[in-house]
């Protein structure tokens, strides 16, 4: 049987994880006798490097999954699905307090280019995160490395693993933003 390929615009090891583990998962309740194959490429978002509003999250990772989409027509590539995974902020008011939320975003096309999205959740940023991201633009990697005292989180844990303790990393938070996504097709 030939796999079905699945494109991620990304080349970091935890979305490409993510997206392995979500199909693998997927299958087994869905097609198991299916086998996936992912591809990571490297494709621009055309969002800012931490995106600070859902919108922006949803937007890079649909600019992602389109880049892929266009690149396959190009390069006659025979990719059957491509995902586009972005994380970043939510900045919202809540009565009159500004709460900011980490979260993760994923848009899945196939290659008729039907859309499909799913988000991870959300964990709320503590304030010296906020300050430094949101109010200094600063990085989150770089201020999620300052605020933990380690370099590579991004490649790591992520985040996510910082603020909950490893009890979700950045790979958990993107596989469910993925499965969320990816399960309309399934059905």
């Amino acid at each position: 049987m030939e796999p079905i390929l699945v494109a991620v615009g990304s080349l970091r090891r935890p979305k490409l994880e993510a997206v392995r583990e979500a199909l693998a998962a997927l299958s087994q309740r869905f097609a198991p006798h299916a086998c996936y194959e992912v591809v990571g490429v490297d494709v621009p978002s055309g969002v800012g490097h931490t995106p600070l509003s859902r919108d922006e999250m949803i937007t890079g990772a649909r600019q992602r999954a389109e880049n892929l989409l266009n690149l396959a027509r190009q390069k006659n590539e025979s990719w059957e699905y491509f995902a586009g995974l972005e994380g970043g902020l939510d900045v919202i008011h809540d009565r009159g307090t500004r709460r900011v939320f980490l979260e993760n975003w994923a848009c899945v096309l196939d290659a008729s280019g039907r859309e499909s999205y799913g988000q991870s959740g959300a964990i709320a940023l503590p304030e010296p995160l906020v300050k430094k991201v949101v109010d200094e633009g600063v990085e989150l990697s770089v201020a999620i490395d300052e605020f933990a005292g380690e370099t590579g989180i991004r490649d790591a844990q992520g985040a996510w693993g910082i603020l909950t303790g490893n009890l979700i990393t950045r790979q958990d938070a993107f596989r469910v933003s993925f499965i969320n996504a990816f399960a309309p097709f399934c059905r």
